[in-house]
C-alpha cells in the first residue's frame, strides 16, 4: 500500500501552504472542509492554522476540526485523550515530590529536601523517555562494564530498585505515569483513525515519540489520509543522508521516515511556492560534517552566484554584548512594523535577551509580550510568597525580613503606606550587628533599644514594638511549622498560606499572576500530603517549584509584533524573522549533564543521545531561517566572557566566507543598515561635560557652631561630610547584617579599661591582669559578641592585657587619680564651641595632667599630628588648659595607648606638646574661614588615601568628577 506522506518545504509558509492545498483539493464541496480532521502538534498550531484557513478563504467558512497531538517537548499530553477511558496521570508536582522522596531515602537522609527534588526532575524527564521510547529498566541488570564508575554502579542500582517501587507506589496512589498515559492514548487514537471515516491529517508533527509514529503511519496508511511533514530535504545528496547524526536538522526527518517505511523519494511535495535557492544554501551550509568536502564542487563549478542568491535575504549582526543586541533587534522589528501589513518576530530561547527587546520596544510605544511569560517566582504573587519562606527560613534575619515587610503586596490589611513606614523604622532599629535569631530576637532588639531611648523615643519605639506583635503574631505558626529539623510538608504549606494570608490578605490573589499564584498552592497542598522534608530546604525548594510555573499576562501586545521561543514558532511565518542569541550554549543549548544515566547506560537501553536534542534545535533553526527576511543576532561577550557563536552560524559564515562572498567591498550577510550604529546613535548624548566637584555654600547662619574633637580631622579631610551631617542632617546608617568588625571592637575595649581603671583605682595585685579579661568577658557578653569574633579578640586582649597591668603599676606612681570618659566643652571663638570626650585624664601630683586617648588600631602618625591630620589629643590638651575638663590644669602629656594584642601587645606613644599653640591656631583660622559664606564644602580635600570611600562620597558624586584623579587645593 502506498503511503499518503508529503512535505511542505521550509521555505513556504507552512500553514497557508496546507491551507491552500486543501481547499483546492476540496474543490466546489463547501462540506469537504468539514469532514476533515486535521491533527497539529500543538495548541498554538491550532490557532495559527484557524487563521490560515479563514484568511485563505476570505471570510466565514465551514472549517476543519483541528486536533492537537502534545509535542514531545511540552508538558501537554494529548488532548484526545480526555474522551478516552484512561486512568488519571500522576500530577507533576506530586511525581517530583515521591521521587525525591525516594532520592532523599536513597541517600540516607543526608541530601536536603531541595536537592534532591532536582534530582528527580532528571529522574522524571528520564523515566517519561525510557517508557516513551519503549525501553526498560531492567535491561541495566546484567549492565556492569568495566569502565563503570563505582557512582554509576550505585545509580544502577537504584534504578533497578526504582523499576520495582515506582509502580507500587503508582498503584497506591491511582494514578499511572504520564508518558504510559500519553503511549496508551495514542495507541488508542491510532485504533480509532484505522476505524473512522472522512479525511484525516496529520500536519506538522515530527513523529519523535515513537507513539506518535504508529499514529502518523495509521493515517498515512488510509486512502483518504495524508501526513504533511514540515521541511523533509528531498534533495540532499544520498551520501550525506545515509550518514546524518543525531545533530543534523534532518536526522528526526529520517528517523519519522524509517518508523513509516517510507523512502524519502516516495514523499510527494505538497502544492505550494518555495524558495529553492535559500533551501540550498541551508542544505549545504548544514550537511554533514563527513561531506562538507562538497562545497569544493560549488567553487570549482563556479557557482558562488547561486550561493549569492540563497542568501538574499539572510543577515547576521554581531553586537558586543547583549544589550547591544538587545537594541540591534529592536530597531530591526521596529523597521519593519514601517511597512503596512507586514509581521515581525523575535525568535529566540533566551528569555534574558526576550526580556531586553520587549523593553527596549517600550521606547516607541510597542507594546509585546514574551510568549514564554514570566516564571511566578518573578512576578509580585510569587515573589512575596518566595521571600515569605526565605524570611522563616533565615530565622527572621533583618534583611530576608524587612524585603519581606516592604514588599508592596504586605499590607496585613491595612493602608500601605503606613504599614511600610512601620517597615522602614525597623529598618532603622535593625541596622548594624545581627539581632538574635527568630521573631523573638527582632522583638528583644526593639525593647532593648527602647530601654535606652529618651521619654520621646520611647513612645515611638512602643508603638514599633505593638505593631511588630501583630506582624510576630502572622507569622508564628510558619516559624513553628520550619522550627523542627523534620516536619510534614502539608503542615509547613498551610502554615505558609495562613502568614500569607494574615500579611497580604485577598490582594495576593488577584489579576493573571495572583490565579497562577493560586493554582500553583492548590497543587502544592494536594500534592503535599504524606511528605517529610527538612525545614531548612524549603524555601529552595518552594523558589524552584514556583519557577515552573509561568505567568503569561494578557496586555493586549502589539498585533504585527511577537517574541516567540523555538517552539512557539512552529509552523508559523512571518515576514521578518529575527532569529537572536545565536551562541554555543544558548542556542543550541550544550546536552545537560545527565546525572541518572551515562552514555553507556543510554546505549544498553537503547535511548537517544542527548545530541537528539540540537537535532531538534537544527531542524527549528533551518525552518525558520528559510523566510523570506532572516536576521541572524549574537553576542561576542556574555556577562563579560567571550562567546563562541553558534555551530550554524559559524556553518554559514565558513560556506559564504570561503566561497569568497564575505569580503570587506562585499559581504552577503552584512545588513543592508548598520543598526549597531544606529543603536549607538539613539543612545548617544553627545560631548559629555565633566562633573564639577560639588562645591556648597550654605548660608553663615546654617553652618554649624559647635563641633567634636572628633569631627575636627573629618572637617580638616573632608569638609563636605561635616556639611552633609551637620547642615543637611543625614545621618549614616550602619549597614544591615554587619559584620563584628574593627568597630565594635575598639568600642568594647574602652568599656573595659574604662571599668577595669574605676573599678580598681588603688595599688595592683598580681591577679590584675585575670581581673582585666574577667571585666572584658562581662562586657564581650553584655556586647553580644559572637563566638566567632570572640574566638579571635579574647587572646589578643589577654595578650594586651599583660601588657597594659605592666604599664598601669608604673603610672599609678606618679598621679594621684584618674578621671575617665569625662565630657569637655570649650567656647574657641565667640560664635564656635568645641566639646570632646576624653578617655582618660590622670591627675599628676604636681597638679598638672596626663592625657589619655585608647587605641586598638594603630596611632596616627606624627607627620599627620603635625599636619593638623589628627589633631584631637592637642585639641583636648588646649581644653583642659582652658578649664573645659573642670579645673584648669596645664597638660604635662598626651599619650596615645595603643591595645593591640598582637605581636606588639601595645604602646605608649607620645605627642609632642609644642604643637599644641599651632593646632589652636590652625582651628581658630579654619572656623574664621568657614565663617565666610563664600568658603564652600569641598569633598575629599585631603583623604587619607586615594582608595578611602567616606561616609558621603556617593552624595559628591565622587566617582564622576574624580575619574581623571583629583587635585587638592591649598587650604
Amino acid at each position: 500500500m502506498t503511503a499518503n506522506v508529503f512535505t511542505i518545504p521550509s521555505s513556504a509558509p507552512f500553514a497557508d501552504t496546507l491551507a491552500k492545498g486543501l481547499i483546492a483539493k476540496a474543490g466546489a464541496d463547501p462540506l469537504a472542509l468539514a469532514d476533515t480532521v486535521i491533527y497539529l502538534p500543538t495548541r498554538r498550531a491550532q490557532r495559527t492554522f484557524g487563521d490560515a484557513f479563514a484568511r485563505a478563504l476570505g471570510g466565514a467558512a465551514l472549517l476543519p476540526r483541528f486536533k492537537a497531538l502534545g509535542d514531545a517537548d511540552e508538558d501537554e499530553l494529548l488532548f484526545e485523550a480526555e474522551a478516552l477511558d484512561l486512568p488519571p496521570a500522576v500530577a507533576p508536582m506530586r511525581r517530583t515530590l515521591l521521587l525525591a522522596a525516594m532520592v532523599r531515602r536513597w541517600q540516607g537522609g543526608e541530601m536536603g529536601f531541595a536537592q534532591a527534588a532536582a534530582l528527580a526532575d532528571g529522574l522524571a524527564a528520564v523515566m517519561d523517555e525510557v517508557e516513551t521510547q519503549g525501553a526498560k529498566l531492567s535491561d541495566l541488570d546484567g549492565f556492569v562494564p568495566v569502565a563503570l564508575a563505582a557512582h554509576w554502579d550505585r545509580v544502577r542500582t537504584f534504578l533497578l530498585l526504582l523499576k520495582d517501587a515506582w509502580p507500587d507506589i503508582l498503584a497506591a496512589e491511582q494514578r499511572i505515569s504520564p508518558a504510559d498515559r500519553r503511549n496508551r492514548a495514542l495507541t488508542a487514537l491510532a485504533a480509532q483513525v484505522k476505524a473512522s471515516r472522512g479525511k484525516v491529517i496529520a500536519a506538522g508533527s515530527t513523529g519523535s515519540i515513537p507513539a506518535t509514529a504508529a499514529l502518523l503511519k495509521a493515517i498515512a496508511e488510509r486512502p483518504d489520509g495524508a501526513v504533511i511533514l514540515p521541511g523533509l530535504d528531498r534533495e540532499l545528496d544520498a551520501e550525506s543522508w545515509d550518514t546524518l547524526d543525531p545533530g543534523h536538522p534532518q536526522y528526526g526527518m529520517k528517523q519519522l521516515l524509517d518508523r513509516l517505511r517510507v523512502r524519502r523519494d516516495a514523499v510527494r511535495d505538497w502544492d505550494g511556492a518555495r524558495n529553492p535557492q535559500r533551501e540550498r544554501v541551508l542544505r549545504e551550509a548544514l550537511r554533514p560534517a563527513p561531506t562538507t568536502d562538497a562545497w569544493r564542487a560549488i567553487a570549482e563549478r563556479n557557482e558562488e552566484g547561486a550561493i549569492a542568491e540563497g542568501v538574499v535575504g539572510i543577515s547576521l549582526i554581531e553586537a558586543a554584548d547583549a544589550a547591544e543586541e538587545a537594541s540591534a533587534i529592536a530597531l530591526v522589528l521596529r523597521e519593519a512594523l514601517e511597512e503596512p501589513g507586514k509581521t515581525a518576530t523575535l525568535v529566540t530561547p533566551d528569555r534574558a535577551l526576550a526580556r531586553r527587546v520587549a523593553s527596549e520596544l517600550r521606547r516607541w510605544d510597542v507594546e509585546v509580550d514574551d510568549s514564554a511569560g514570566r516564571p511566578l517566582s518573578h512576578t509580585p504573587p510569587g515573589t512575596f510568597l518566595c521571600l515569605l519562606a526565605d524570611a522563616a527560613d533565615a530565622g527572621f534575619a533583618p534583611v530576608p525580613l524587612l524585603a519581606l515587610l516592604k514588599h508592596p503586596l504586605c499590607t496585613m490589611g491595612g493602608n500601605g503606606a503606613a504599614f511600610r513606614e512601620k517597615a522602614r523604622e525597623l529598618d532603622v532599629l535593625l541596622r548594624g550587628p545581627r539581632p538574635d535569631p527568630g521573631l523573638a530576637g527582632v522583638r528583644k532588639a526593639i525593647q532593648r533599644e527602647r530601654e535606652d531611648a529618651d521619654e520621646a523615643a520611647k513612645a515611638r519605639l512602643s508603638r514599633l514594638l505593638y505593631w511588630f506583635a501583630d506582624v510576630a503574631g502572622a507569622l508564628k505558626p510558619f516559624e513553628t511549622a520550619l522550627g523542627k529539623r523534620e516536619a510534614p510538608l502539608i503542615d509547613i504549606v498551610t502554615g505558609h498560606l495562613q502568614a500569607a494570608g494574615a500579611l497580604a490578605g485577598a490582594d495576593l490573589w488577584k489579576a493573571e499572576a495572583g490565579d497562577v499564584a493560586s493554582r500553583f498552592v492548590a497543587e502544592l497542598l494536594e500534592a503535599a500530603p504524606n511528605i517529610e522534608v527538612n525545614g531548612g530546604a524549603y524555601a529552595a525548594l518552594f523558589r524552584k517549584l514556583a519557577s515552573t510555573k509561568a505567568v503569561r499576562l494578557q496586555r493586549g501586545g502589539h498585533p504585527r509584533v511577537a517574541i516567540l521561543g523555538p517552539l512557539e514558532a512552529r509552523l508559523q511565518s512571518f515576514d521578518t524573522v529575527v532569529l537572536g542569541g545565536l551562541n554555543e550554549g544558548s542556542w543550541p543549548r550544550a546536552p545537560a549533564a545527565d546525572p541518572w544515566f551515562s552514555r553507556p547506560m543510554r546505549k544498553a537501553l537503547g535511548l537517544e543521545q542527548p545530541e537528539r536534542a540540537i537535532g531538534q534545535a537544527a531542524h527549528d533553526f533551518a525552518a525558520l531561517s528559510a523566510g523570506p527576511r532572516v536576521v541572524l543576532t549574537r553576542a561576542k561577550k556574555a556577562e563579560g566572557a567571550p562567546t563562541v557563536a553558534s555551530r550554524w552560524v559559524e556553518r554559514l559564515s565558513q560556506l559564504t566566507g570561503g566561497l569568497g562572498l564575505r569580503t570587506d567591498e562585499r559581504d552577503v550577510l552584512k545588513p543592508g543598515l548598520d543598526y549597531l550604529a544606529l543603536a549607538h546613535g539613539i543612545d548617544e548624548a553627545g560631548m559629555a561635560t565633566p562633573e564639577k566637584r560639588p562645591a556648597p555654600r550654605p548660608p553663615v547662619a546654617a553652618r554649624p557652631k559647635k563641633l567634636s574633637v572628633t569631627e575636627i580631622e573629618r572637617w580638616v579631610r573632608d569638609p563636605y561630610a561635616i556639611y552633609a551631617r551637620r547642615v543637611l542632617r543625614l545621618e549614616v546608617l550602619d549597614p544591615l547584617d554587619a559584620a563584628i568588625g574593627p568597630l565594635e571592637r575598639g568600642n568594647a575595649v574602652h568599656k573595659v579599661l574604662e571599668r577595669f581603671v574605676k573599678e580598681h583605682p588603688g595599688p595592683l595585685g598580681d591577679d590584675a591582669a585575670l581581673t582585666l579579661v574577667a571585666i572584658a568577658d562581662q562586657v564581650f557578653a553584655a556586647e553580644g559578641t559572637p563566638k566567632a569574633a570572640l574566638a579571635l579578640w579574647r587572646p589578643r586582649f589577654a595578650n594586651a592585657a599583660l601588657w597594659f597591668v605592666e604599664q598601669e603599676r608604673v603610672l599609678r606612681e606618679v598621679r594621684e587619680t584618674s578621671l575617665t570618659e569625662i565630657k569637655g566643652l570649650w567656647k574657641v571663638t565667640p560664635g564656635f564651641e568645641l566639646s570632646g570626650i576624653a578617655d582618660r585624664i590622670d591627675i599628676l601630683e604636681d597638679g598638672s595632667a596626663a592625657i589619655f586617648d585608647y587605641k586598638t588600631g594603630k596611632p596616627p602618625r606624627p607627620k599627620q599630628i603635625k599636619a593638623f591630620l589628627a589633631p584631637q589629643l592637642l585639641l583636648e590638651a588646649e581644653m583642659l588648659r582652658a578649664g573645659a575638663f573642670g579645673d584648669p590644669r596645664e597638660a604635662a602629656a598626651l599619650v596615645y595607648v595603643w591595645f593591640s594584642g598582637g605581636r606588639e601587645r601595645g604602646a605608649l606613644e607620645e605627642v609632642d606638646l609644642a604643637l599644641v599653640p599651632e593646632a589652636v591656631a590652625r582651628l581658630k583660622r579654619y572656623i574664621a574661614l568657614f565663617e565666610k559664606e563664600t568658603t564652600p564644602y569641598l569633598p575629599r580635600l585631603r583623604p587619607q588615601n586615594v582608595d578611602f570611600t567616606g561616609d558621603y562620597d556617593h552624595l559628591a558624586r565622587v566617582r564622576e568628577w574624580s575619574l581623571g584623579g583629583w587635585e587638592a587645593p591649598e587650604e
